[in-house]
C-alpha cells in the first residue's frame, strides 16, 4: 500500500513530533546479566571491538497510543493558506498532508486500496477513497472522529 502507507506516515510523524519526550530512566531487561556477558540492549561487538548494528524490524510498530487525526488535521488547515475541507475531500487531504493529489495518483491510492468502481467516476472514487482512508487510518491506530468513519 504505497500512497496510502505515505499518506499515513505524513500524518502519524507530526504526532511524533508533538509527542512528549520518554523519560530518560532505563527500561527494565527480562533476562538476567551475568559479568561480562552483553546485555541484552547491547549486541555483542564484532571483531574490530564496535557494537555490531541493531536492525530494525520490518514490520512497523503501531503507535503507542491512538493519533488524533482529527487534531493533527485541524492544526494543519489552521496554519495553511488556502481553505482545505480535508473532513470531506480527498483531494484536499491529500493537499494538506503536502502530496500529489492529482487525479493519476487517485487512481494508484484507489489501486492501493483496492477500489473496484469505475475510476472514470472520479466523484464516486473521490468519496470511496476518503472513507476508505478513514477507515484504514483507524484501523491503524488513528483515532478518526465517528462522523468520518462508514456507517
Amino acid at each position: 500500500m504505497g500512497l496510502f502507507n505515505t499518506l499515513m506516515s505524513k500524518i502519524f510523524s507530526h504526532a511524533s513530533a508533538a509527542a512528549p519526550a520518554a523519560s530518560s530512566a532505563p527500561a527494565p531487561t527480562s533476562a538476567p546479566v551475568t559479568q561480562g556477558s552483553p546485555t541484552p540492549a547491547m549486541p555483542a561487538p564484532t571483531a574490530s571491538g564496535e557494537p555490531a548494528a541493531a536492525t530494525a524490524p520490518s514490520i512497523p510498530a503501531a503507535p503507542a497510543q491512538a493519533v488524533d487525526v482529527a487534531a493533527i488535521l485541524d492544526k494543519l488547515s489552521a496554519q495553511n493558506s488556502e481553505k482545505l475541507d480535508w473532513k470531506h475531500s480527498i483531494v484536499d487531504l491529500m493537499k494538506l498532508v503536502g502530496m500529489d493529489s492529482s487525479l493519476s495518483a487517485r487512481k494508484e491510492l484507489a489501486q492501493d486500496l483496492h477500489y473496484t468502481g469505475d475510476t472514470s467516476d472520479s466523484a464516486s472514487m473521490n468519496t470511496w477513497l476518503h472513507q476508505e482512508v478513514m477507515q484504514h487510518l483507524a484501523a491503524n491506530g488513528a483515532k478518526i472522529p465517528q462522523d468520518l468513519l462508514k456507517k
